[in-house]
């Protein structure tokens, strides 16, 4: 029984039971909001090395095709010989006097060969080929968009680097007051010098934590101008904060969409498609194969009669050539093909399922850290009030010290919270763009096959597809 190549679609995302038909488009960059941004992944559209492999990878795939392609013609060549023998007299007389034998030969030829393809073992390699091309070609379409989610990840990232960057010196200064305030108290008398100790102790990790800041912030800077093909000493980038930053909008669209909106997806299918001719190609070679060969040409003892017309000959043939025994070698190899084809069609369900499953998760991050972000923004504000009442109540010498250490605590760490909540937010929208494909559309040269584009358009079946017999 043929294995089924596809897995039910949902007919709306659990996360998103309200599916909406709208779909992503290629300019996803631009709803950050960032000049920036939206530069810096032109450029490594442009210059980005694993971009430049993927290219250079379909350069390689179309001379493949070319030279499997060239079996379907003829092959042609031409030869040309000019020589000159001695023969000793010796060899055909016994007794003296010995004649040496002199003799010249030219001769100009021209030959041609032609497998005939009856049963169309050299067209499915040919159809394979086209197909691992276009395989190819989607596949430098899914290294542009994995290029373009991990820079304006790794942007996001420092971005948020400055964010913790800009609090940790925030904190370094209210910790600063906040000891100025307790030194005073100190010196009248009214605090323990273990308090005065205690608040030394907050200052200092608040000053530590800068030095490993300023280090994350400038490996994600790194990181980003590595993305653009460029040696990190190559490039200066602005940079900015999360706050100066929009959240794109991304709407989830079907999930059938999917299979024509992902490029693994697409590219997964036509290396199915190059399977199944491999194994139609490795089934034609059980059968015979038939040639047309024929040669023409000149020759003659003495260069001068070489052109006449008297000096050409020439021959044609035909031959059917069947192998009898092989060891099995046709039936391993057409064997190999069935496997590799069940191998494709398991990889390709894989990739599907995991699409879904990127979309999903993507989905829930979006939402959850949406909520996650309003409530620490709330948590924020509270420990900010809090820590401003005991900065006054300090100087006033009304509250504990305790209370005030406490408050200083509880607001740098809500403030680092906040920072990871939104940061995770905006990795979440990536990572849903990622999923969805950010907006690419499979091309009209790679169209998808009858079942796949049923399905892509909502029809409720399953993905077919039948395994070579």
């Amino acid at each position: 029984m043929a294995p089924d190549v596809g897995a039910e679609m949902p007919a709306h995302w659990r996360a998103a039971p309200k599916a909406s038909a709208a779909e992503l488009t290629a300019d996803w960059v631009a709803g950050f909001g960032s000049a920036e941004l939206s530069r810096l992944v032109a450029l490594a559209d442009l210059d980005n090395l694993d971009i430049a492999a993927a290219r250079a990878r379909i350069e390689q795939a179309e001379a493949q095709l070319a030279v499997t392609a060239a079996a379907l013609a003829p092959s042609l060549s031409g030869s040309g010989d000019a020589s000159h023998s001695v023969s000793p007299g010796t060899n055909s007389s016994a007794t003296p006097p010995f004649k040496s034998r002199v003799g010249n030969s030219f001769q100009l030829g021209l030959g041609a060969s032609w497998a005939l393809d009856l049963w169309g073992r050299t067209r499915a390699s040919v159809a394979a080929g086209e197909a691992s091309l276009e395989a190819a070609r989607i596949d430098l379409d899914a290294v542009r968009l994995a290029t373009s989610t991990a820079l304006v990840d790794a942007h996001l990232q420092a971005a948020a680097a400055e964010d913790r960057l800009r609090l940790a010196r925030e904190n370094v200064a209210i910790a600063e007051r906040t000891f100025a305030a307790i030194r005073r108290r100190f010196d009248v008398g009214t605090v323990t010098a273990l308090d005065l100790a205690q608040q030394e102790g907050v200052l200092a990790t608040q000053r530590a934590a800068i030095p490993d800041l300023e280090i994350t912030l400038a490996q994600m800077r790194n990181a980003v101008v590595v993305l653009t093909g460029r040696a990190p000493e190559a490039a200066t980038l602005r940079g900015g904060g999360l706050g100066r930053l929009r959240l794109p909008a991304v709407a989830p669209g079907l999930p059938s969409r999917l299979l024509v909106r992902r490029p693994d997806v697409a590219a997964a299918e036509l290396r199915l498609t190059a399977a199944a001719a491999n194994v139609e190609a490795a089934r034609a070679a059980f059968l015979p194969e038939v040639s047309l060969t024929g040669s023409a040409g000149l020759s003659s003892a003495f260069l001068k009669n070489l052109l006449r017309p008297d000096a050409f000959a020439g021959s044609i043939a035909a031959g059917v050539t069947e192998a009898i025994f092989d060891g099995g070698a046709r039936e391993g190899r057409l064997a190999l093909s069935r496997a590799q084809h069940a191998e494709l069609v398991a990889a390709y369900r894989k990739t599907v399922h995991e699409a879904l499953a990127d979309v999903e998760n993507a989905l829930v991050a979006v939402d959850r850290n949406r909520r996650r972000e309003m409530l620490q923004t709330a948590v924020v504000e509270a420990a900010r009030r809090t820590q401003r009442l005991t900065e006054e109540r300090l100087s006033e010498g009304t509250i504990p010290i305790t209370t005030v250490l406490d408050a200083q605590r509880t607001l740098f760490q809500a403030q680092e919270t906040l920072v990871a909540a939104r940061l995770a937010r905006y990795r979440a929208a990536v990572a849903l763009v990622a999923a969805l494909g950010g907006g690419w559309t499979k091309p009209s040269g790679a169209a998808a096959s009858g079942a796949v584009a049923r399905v892509a358009a909502g029809e409720p079946m399953r993905l077919g597809g039948t395994e070579p017999r």
